[in-house]
């Protein structure tokens, strides 16, 4: 079953100049994209609980966010250490062990009887998921060999566009029909069908001598991004960066991150935790930046859709997430199609269409008020998921595909640093700009206190008793909630100009993606070794 697979890190596979992906390809993939499915439908579908567990452990809704705050950090404390770990231990026994923590992290998180331990096991989850994506990236690269990296990475972009869009709903409709515990308890089942599959599937690694492990780079890096995140994970909480408990982790973390770039870059430093001199090949630093805007500008925007349909339109979690199908449907139909070309003619043609797509989709959502037909918005989030289907994805075709097989799993690594990190600046940003609108608004305001008041009780009588308490007029309380929402949908136009423009900015670094099929660079060439 794997004997067309490469047995070494190094090498690829013998049908590696075929046009299409072979059987053997396609088992790994299937392995990989297992593991990416638990890892990013996790993310979002923890997210839909957040009330539930305030409700659970009576805590407040700071204190909850730290199931998800402590998973993120995990995450970027671990995924620098990937790629040497990688080399030094083989891709089939680092992922067979980042899938076993994952796992136990899942079944442990749903024995939590405290918010403490909820928080403890996250941590444990997010060592896991952290190694999944890069190890997923890597292990897909070198099986389908650099000729057809366009369509692995198309493969691979199922779950991570996906995710987003259905967490939300998998997450409403455990919740609603079980209990929250099993949100964790699902993972159990395919995490146990991760490890046989890839037990099965994957090659016997072949290590050859082990790297020296770069300690300093660990004690600068990994923590850095950890305070780092941990304070731009903190602006929407504040509502301002330049708050105490959001400056300080950020510049703790920026200065440990500005430490880290000298030493890896040292002549001394022959294998850096992160390899930053990959960074002298152009295309693999244009599809960085590129991927680095457009993280932002996605993420940030992701945020922005579920938040319209349930806090303007009334939804809840499962019909917010069902009326953003459409940009799954989209993106799948353009997908495989983006991987094609992006191997045959290069992906800085397919990437330029994309945004551009994306870009007038996005557009569409500036115009939209409190009572938008919902087929107009539908249209809008199947154009946007169009034009996503042909730009995540062939974006990092672009910069692996310059790799030789020796730097894929550092390569990747680097990718999934700036995407973590870029999506917690979007997720911040548009958090806050979200807010700063919202609070410019008196109707608005009246009305959160009306609610609040109410203990958000549907019953007339208890809102018009809340708002008689605080001086508002309960006559006028239909106008009022009408302006609020008219109000809220006002704001939520403003920032998907920002979001817009943000997405537009992509085209910028996209136009000097490679507009032809690309051949991976010889390491000592690039690197300098």
């Amino acid at each position: 079953m794997t004997t067309d697979i490469q047995s070494q890190p190094g090498q690829t596979g013998p049908a590696e100049n075929s046009d299409k992906l072979d059987k053997s390809v396609l088992m790994v993939a299937g392995v990989v994209v297992l593991g990416a499915i638990m890892s990013i439908l996790d993310i979002t579908v923890v997210s839909v609980a957040l009330n539930t567990f305030q409700e659970e452990f009576d805590a407040t809704a700071a204190a909850v966010a730290w199931t998800m705050t402590g998973y993120t950090l995990a995450l970027a404390s671990v995924i620098p250490l990937t790629g040497w770990a990688a080399d030094r231990f083989g891709t089939k026994r680092l992922y067979l062990l980042a899938v076993l923590l994952f796992t136990a992290g899942s079944v442990l998180c749903a024995t939590a009887t405290s918010l403490e331990m909820l928080v403890l096991y996250r941590v444990l989850q997010g060592l896991g998921g952290g190694m999944l994506m890069p190890l997923g990236m890597t292990i897909l690269t070198r099986a389908a060999g650099p000729e057809r990296i366009g369509r692995v990475m198309a493969v691979l972009g199922i779950p991570m566009l996906l995710g987003p869009i259905f967490g939300p709903i998998m997450g409403g409709a455990l919740i609603d029909s079980v209990s929250w515990h099993w949100i964790f308890l699902i993972n159990l089942p395919i995490g146990i069908g991760a490890m046989v599959y890839a037990w099965i599937v994957l090659p016997k690694d072949d290590v050859e001598p082990s790297e020296t492990f770069d300690w300093l780079g660990m004690l600068l890096l990994s923590p850095g991004l950890a305070a780092f995140l941990y304070g731009v994970s903190s602006i929407p909480e504040h509502g301002t960066a330049m708050a105490r408990e959001v400056m300080v982790p950020m510049v703790l973390g920026i200065v440990l991150i500005v430490a880290f770039v000298p030493w890896a870059l040292a002549r001394r430093n022959l294998h850096p935790l992160v390899e930053l001199r990959l960074f002298k090949n152009k295309d693999m630093t244009v599809a960085v930046l590129a991927m680095m805007l457009f993280a932002i500008a996605f993420f940030g925007a992701s945020l922005l859709f579920p938040l319209y349909f349930i806090q303007v339109r009334g939804e809840d979690a499962l019909g917010a997430g069902l009326l953003l199908a459409p940009q799954g449907i989209g993106a799948m139909i353009t997908m495989p199609i983006a991987g094609i070309l992006a191997d045959k003619i290069g992906p800085g043609k397919i990437v330029l269409v994309g945004i551009t797509v994306i870009t007038v989709g996005m557009a569409m959502f500036t115009q939209i008020g409190a009572d938008t037909s919902y087929p107009y918005m539908l249209a809008a989030l199947f154009i946007m998921g169009l034009g996503m289907g042909g730009t995540m994805m062939p974006i990092m075709t672009a910069a692996l595909a310059t790799l030789t097989a020796h730097n894929v799993a550092r390569g990747s690594t680097l990718l999934n640093i700036t995407q973590q990190v870029a999506a917690s600046i979007g997720t911040a940003l548009f958090s806050v700009i979200l807010t700063n609108e919202l609070v410019k608004s008196d109707a608005v305001a009246q009305a959160g206190a009306v609610n609040a008041a109410a203990e958000g009780s549907d019953d007339p009588n208890v809102i018009a008793q809340a708002a008689q308490s605080l001086g508002i007029d309960p006559a006028s309380l239909q106008a009022l909630f009408a302006r609020a929402t008219e109000d809220m949908a006002s704001s939520f136009a403003t920032v998907f100009i920002v979001a817009t423009f943000l997405v537009a900015c992509c085209l910028v670094p996209a136009a000097f993606l490679p507009r032809k099929k690309v051949a991976p660079v010889d390491p000592a060439a690039m690197i300098g070794h």
